[in-house]
């Protein structure tokens, strides 16, 4: 790495400003990971964490573009729209064109994440799309009868305890979940359909069954515009002396320490906490054999 390149990443990571030598520059913003809250410490990406790296990318002085490396297998769907509508807002505010790189999977919100940008580029073998809704839950109240355990749960309101796993399962319980999973779906198929527009090709049956496909396929089906990894795409849009600054998450020293401090203080409820996070997280990222 030259050293202009050094101490430009040095001054993006602490707040300070890039030096210039008339290349293009373009922020890279890393989305990698579940998207929302994952497990009791709530770890993931949204909104609140993506807030100030995607202001700075989008606000910083002279940049050409910004590029959205996703490695995401989705997660919230609340989340996903908050952070899409985030980005597309920057764009507009700042006239910055943004470009989408897939990595090896970018599905369900992922996909929703890459459908903020104005052009789509995915690996030939990235996975892409899983436009769909899914839920998933365990039942419990055959288990609790055999080993002699009582539920007992008080609520007010006829639908409180619905999908309650301890007990048996009703019918007009998931009927109310499937009503529920249809409304964000067709929320999903909507905002797909307004950023992409006729680049699709394929009915909603064929593209939002939540199905997935390979980079290479889904740019037969117009779920991304082309082909190929950021560094070699943007050279061709912007030349080959464009210079790429590293956006990234930062967390003070005084939050290090707090942070460090509540680990300690929690003891082993921190690495059950961190277990548990791990855990949804892997179950997500599985479903796509990764």
């Amino acid at each position: 790495m030259a050293l202009i390149d050094q101490f430009n990443e040095f001054a993006v990571r602490f707040g300070g400003s890039v030096v210039r030598d008339g290349a293009p520059t373009v922020s890279v913003v890393r989305l990698t990971g579940a998207i929302g809250g994952v497990g009791i410490t709530q770890r993931g990406l949204n909104l609140a964490s993506l807030e100030v790296p995607l202001r700075r990318a989008f606000c910083r002085r002279g940049v050409n573009a910004v590029a959205l490396v996703i490695n995401s297998p989705g997660g919230s769907a609340v989340q996903s729209a908050l952070i899409a509508n985030r980005i597309r807002q920057l764009a507009e505010e700042t006239d910055v064109p943004v470009y989408a790189f897939m990595e090896d999977v970018a599905a369900s919100g992922g996909y929703w994440l890459a459908c903020a940008a104005d052009e789509i580029h995915a690996n030939p073998m990235s996975i892409v799309g899983s436009v769909g809704v899914i839920a998933a839950t365990f039942g419990f109240h055959e288990l609790i009868e055999k080993i002699g355990v009582e539920r007992r749960l008080y609520a007010q309101g006829d639908n409180k305890s619905m999908l309650d796993p301890f007990r048996p399962q009703d019918p007009e319980d998931v009927k109310r979940l499937l009503d529920l999973q249809k409304d964000i779906h067709g929320q999903f198929k909507v905002y797909v359909r307004s950023r992409r527009g006729d680049k699709l090709k394929g009915s909603d049956k064929v593209l939002f069954n939540g199905d997935v496909w390979t980079g290479e396929k889904a740019l037969k089906k117009g779920l991304v515009d082309g082909l190929g990894e950021m560094r070699s795409v943007m050279r061709e849009k912007l030349g080959g002396k464009v210079r790429f600054v590293p956006v990234q998450k930062q967390m003070n020293w005084l939050r290090r320490r707090l942070s460090r401090g509540i680990s300690l203080a929690e003891g082993g409820d921190s690495w059950a906490g961190d277990l548990i996070s791990v855990m949804e997280e892997r179950a997500l990222w599985s479903r796509f054999g990764l």
